[in-house]
């Protein structure tokens, strides 16, 4: 179920590149890359959990409540990750002229369904 979940969010998203749900420990439960893809988007999202476990914690200090979404644009991809509890995340690897809004939709409205599977 997650594999395809994850695959209907890349190749529902023009320039997806790969999906993950991993957990916050950096363990992966699930990966799916585009064709022809090389990203190892096992080790963006180990590297991404660090950062949004800050951004977590950042955004608690302030008051400004739970953090559900973050994004950033590097010169060659733009990553889209939505948490989906205190434990698990799904992220997004695009092309830089990726379909942003697509991809945001299409994580936000899978998301139940993932978290349904999870618990």
């Amino acid at each position: 179920m997650f594999k395809e979940a994850l695959q209907g969010v890349v190749d529902g998203t023009d320039g997806g590149i790969a999906g993950l749900l991993m957990d916050f420990e950096g363990i992966p439960l699930e990966s799916y890359h585009r064709d022809g893809s090389a990203l190892d988007i096992e080790s963006v999202g180990a590297e991404v959990s660090v950062v949004v476990k800050a951004i977590q914690r950042a955004s608690e200090m302030l008051d400004a409540g739970a953090t559900h979404e973050v994004a950033f644009q590097s010169e060659r991809m733009l990553t889209l990750i939505r948490v989906l509890n205190e434990n698990y995340f799904v992220a997004l690897a695009l092309s830089p002229e990726g379909n942003f809004g697509k991809g945001r939709y299409l994580l936000r409205v899978t998301a139940p369904r993932l978290l349904d599977e999870l618990t």
